[in-house]
């Protein structure tokens, strides 16, 4: 991710090539968590995509869920994954090979779809990165046939739990990060955006997704490094911070942990 001020940026489209392997693997440790699993589940059984639908998913990573997608439409149906990163629509496209699938660059901003054409629209994880998720919401009500389904889930990080640490350094982390994720709490907002857009909302979910030390450990130092690099906390701090913790995985005493939030809508 490109870097503002010492802290990675959040914003998707940022994210440049060289940085595309650290990104890869993180989706994939992420996909395999148990709370995201049964979260996509449940996603997947509330929007019942049918054979010969047309079903997005924006913001769409290494296609995994395109690939389900295409599964469900079928032959006489379409399942495009849509992403504003070039080099991560390349892995989409060779994770996906002889699945009937089409990854197209756009941003949410200005989806690359004629008005009306979307049955089924997915958005996971996305939300948090956009700038003006209004406009974004707006455009998948543009794209989304009357009666067509839509699903956005997002995380919200305010409800981000660490543990242990030093509350006093944690929470500056966690003010840092408030500066560095352009919306945050994103999944409180979900509801209300789609709302404002027309949307008829039917069911809502939510997971607390929980990660185990090999997937949490190395996104919690690099931020830590990042956040000593322009000068949140002290390289004194991060070094107890990352003790505790390493102390708290040995001794079983350990938790770190996001909820997740999903709403269903269908347009009127």
């Amino acid at each position: 991710m490109s870097d503002q001020g010492g802290v990675p940026s959040f914003h998707i489209d940022q994210v440049h090539r060289a940085e595309q392997t650290l990104n890869v693997r993180l989706l994939d440790d992420q996909a395999e968590l148990p709370g995201v699993v049964r979260m996509r589940r449940w996603v997947r059984d509330a929007l019942a995509v049918r054979a010969g639908e047309t079903a997005v998913d924006l913001g769409c990573g290494t296609g995994t869920e395109v690939v389900e997608l295409a599964r469900s439409v079928g032959e006489s149906g379409r399942a495009i994954g849509i992403d504003p990163n070039p080099s991560m629509l390349a892995v989409a496209r060779q994770r996906a090979a002889g699945v009937r699938t089409e990854f197209v660059e756009g941003s949410a901003y200005a989806l690359p779809l004629p008005d009306g054409v979307v049955d089924v629209l997915r958005c996971e994880r996305v939300y948090q990165h956009l700038d003006d998720p209004a406009r974004a919401t707006a455009e998948i009500a543009r794209v989304t046939r009357p009666g067509g389904r839509v699903a956005l889930i997002d995380s919200d990080w305010s409800t981000a739990i660490l543990h242990p640490g030093d509350p006093q350094v944690i929470e500056s982390m966690r003010q840092r990060m408030d500066a560095a994720v352009p919306n945050r709490r994103s999944g409180r907002r979900l509801r209300g955006l789609l709302a404002e857009a027309g949307f008829v909302i039917e069911d809502m979910g939510s997971e607390a997704v929980i990660w185990g030390p090999d997937s949490a450990v190395p996104m919690c130092t690099a931020f830590a490094e990042s956040v000593v690099a322009d000068g949140t906390i002290t390289v004194e701090q991060r070094d107890r911070l990352l003790g505790d913790i390493e102390h708290g995985i040995a001794a079983g005493d350990y938790h770190f942990s996001v909820t997740m939030f999903a709403v269903i809508a269908r347009h009127p």
